[in-house]
């Protein structure tokens, strides 16, 4: 099980602490506005009313010991930019701030996020591509009890090739993908030799509960 933390709780980072915490992860969704916290409260695992641009009071979080902290905050561009650099203070490693524009990203690569999000932009990307490049994944009719996973390797994977993983006996899942990230690189069905390295995605089809058994994994 991961840990998420997602400050800001207008739709955007609403959607996002619930669609995390019904994913079988733990949530803190944080907001200054108690209207917001409460409503998110049934969606998540802790729901707390806080001024993030407060340092201590961020601090007082542990946020620092996160798998991932999302920052959704509104229109005021120094409050999200404000946030992204106490985060990067206090030691979260991954920090995922959704930008006003191309600019306010790069501001937030500056101080401290190692992702930018442009919902608008890249949902707009992600239906051209579906259109114009159909992914053959969306066409297959996967039943009720199994799932697709896109995931990052645990530590136990990285360093070792697909055979000795043994992850069909193992785990009973398959690997059907890898993207490479570095360089980067896209593998269909790749060879029993291949080396997991940490930058590469995972890409797994099985059933629902073998792929919690995954997801469990650190």
């Amino acid at each position: 099980m991961k840990h998420f933390a997602v400050i800001g709780l207008g739709k955007f980072g609403f959607h996002t602490a619930r669609a995390l915490y019904e994913d079988g992860n733990e949530v803190m969704a944080i907001d200054a506005d108690k209207s917001r916290v409460q409503t998110i409260d049934p969606h998540s695992t802790e729901a707390v009313v806080l001024d993030a641009t407060n340092r201590d009071a961020l601090k007082s979080l542990g946020l620092e010991d996160m798998d991932g902290v999302v920052v959704s905050t509104g229109t005021k561009i120094s409050t999200s930019i404000m946030i992204c650099l106490y985060l990067k203070e206090i030691g979260v490693r991954k920090i995922l701030a959704k930008a006003m524009d191309e600019d306010h990203g790069k501001i937030l690569k500056l101080v401290g996020a190692t992702e930018i999000i442009h919902p608008e932009r890249d949902m707009a990307q992600r239906v051209a591509r579906g259109l114009s490049r159909p992914n053959i994944l969306d066409f297959i009719p996967l039943a009720d009890d199994y799932d697709l996973l896109q995931v990052g390797p645990p530590r136990e994977f990285i360093g070792k090739n697909l055979k000795d993983l043994n992850l069909r006996a193992r785990y009973n899942v398959h690997i059907i993908a890898i993207k490479e990230l570095v360089p980067e690189n896209f593998l269909l069905v790749p060879p029993a030799n291949f080396v997991i390295k940490d930058s590469d995605i995972l890409i797994m089809l099985g059933k629902t509960e073998d792929i919690k058994g995954i997801r469990a994994l650190k």
